[in-house]
């Protein structure tokens, strides 16, 4: 067997949303250590919405796959954010088409009338910046899971 399956365990498919900074900080440590390639972020203007087809590591099935001892897992996910007035990125080549960026957090700093802006930190010194008029995010897996390619936990060194 390849793939890992939900239907192998008790587990569902993420399907989750955010309208504070308490949900958005939920989100973020389930999309910690997601990886995706530069060409699957997308901002529709005119919808206000900002949109990452990502890679996560499935946080909720490690400590299960590790007392398993399976192998762990990702699923690929959307995460999108919607009201976005504006999109500004740092340290991007989006020239760069093969690139494959890896989230490390996901914050919001809210402006005092419900808007703010939420910044997402990518590894290697980048970050994507969305001026929001209100928080409203969600997370929802769109495939099943997969093993994880490098068969590893992810790691940071400080």
């Amino acid at each position: 067997m390849s793939d890992a399956r939900f239907e192998d365990g008790s587990d569902q498919p993420l399907r989750l949303i955010a309208q504070d900074g308490e949900g958005l900080a939920i989100l973020a440590a389930l999309c910690q250590d997601a990886v995706f390639p530069i060409t699957e972020m997308r901002y529709a203007k005119t919808r206000r919405r900002f949109a990452l087809l990502l890679n996560r590591f499935r946080w909720e099935d490690a400590e299960a796959a590790r007392t398993q001892n399976r192998r762990f897992e990702r699923v690929q996910s959307l995460l999108v954010f919607e009201d976005v007035l504006a999109v500004k990125t740092s340290g991007l080549d989006r020239e760069a088409r093969e690139t494959v960026l890896s989230l490390l957090s996901i914050s919001f700093a809210e402006d005092g009338q419900g808007g703010g802006t939420v910044t997402l930190v990518l590894a290697g010194d980048g970050a994507i910046a969305l001026q929001i008029e209100a928080l409203d995010a969600s997370l929802r897996d769109t495939t099943r899971p997969y093993f994880a390619p490098s068969g590893k936990l992810p790691s940071h060194q400080d």
